[in-house]
């Protein structure tokens, strides 16, 4: 028999026969593992086990190989769920997809179960979630080996300050004099993938924009073209709309990658 016991965030639920469910989840020591929940359906679990929620877990199974079993104990409950607020519940869907689209089963991830945790704690500031999830994907692509390098210039070096551009093929930043003649070919860089400050919704849609491209072109593509999940896209339309509405902030218009 083999057993351990570690924290967890849920991130999806289906049923297994009459009583049971199957939970998903992202362990802090042994990363995505997936297992079947006795009694999961009843009264006392089915608060318990909703997406977003923190977990403490044990796992037991014959074999490694086998999906085994989980016991569970509360943490913390979903607060996007508990919230009931739309973009909540679109931010907690997004990552809670992300999480399982990007990461494989069984492999460790300690730093981005922590800031995922971080993340859905922040889930009820509306003004902030939106940015702090922009650069959660960044720190997603970073941990799979695909992060962005926005430190300096890739033409120009460090003396270069006027970083405005992504290179869509390489991920480093440019300036506009460094670009030149090539900048139509580049991606915008909006100042929210440099800096955590407060920015317009057109801004969070560039930047999404940016990350878009390198989950798509690089991390999906690793996964032989899988598309990125719906979930997503939904989140990042009702920024969208947030940044159609006329008291929106001001910056540059959207560009698709």
């Amino acid at each position: 028999m083999i057993e351990w016991r570690d924290r967890g965030l849920l991130l999806a639920v289906r049923p297994h026969g009459e009583t049971s469910v199957i939970i998903d989840v992202l362990t802090q020591d042994h990363g995505r593992y997936a297992g079947v929940v006795r009694g999961g359906t009843s009264r006392k679990l089915r608060p318990v086990l909703q997406p977003g929620a923190e977990l403490d877990l044990v796992w037991r199974a014959r074999l490694d190989s086998h999906m085994g079993a989980f016991t569970v104990e509360p943490i913390r409950a979903s607060l996007a769920v508990g919230l009931g607020v739309r973009q909540a519940l679109a931010g907690l869907n997004a990552v809670t997809a992300m999480l399982r689209f990007a990461l494989a089963e069984r492999e460790a991830h300690g730093p981005l179960f922590e800031r995922s945790l971080g993340l859905l704690e922040m889930i009820g500031e509306a003004e902030l979630w939106p940015l702090a999830y922009l650069h959660w994907e960044m720190a997603l692509l970073d941990e799979l080996g695909f992060g962005l390098d926005l430190s300096t210039c890739a033409v120009l070096g460090r003396e270069a300050n006027d970083l405005s551009f992504v290179s869509p093929r390489t991920g480093r930043a440019v300036s506009r004099k460094g670009a030149g003649e090539w900048a139509d070919r580049l991606l915008p860089l909006p100042n929210c993938l440099l800096e955590i400050a407060p920015a317009p919704a057109e801004d969070l849609v560039q930047g999404f924009a940016v990350t878009g491209h390198f989950l798509s072109q690089h991390l999906a593509g690793e996964m032989q073209g899988k598309p990125l999940p719906d979930a997503r896209q939904r989140l990042i339309d009702l920024v969208a709309r947030q940044a159609a509405e006329p008291s929106a902030g001001r910056g540059s218009d959207p560009q698709a990658s």
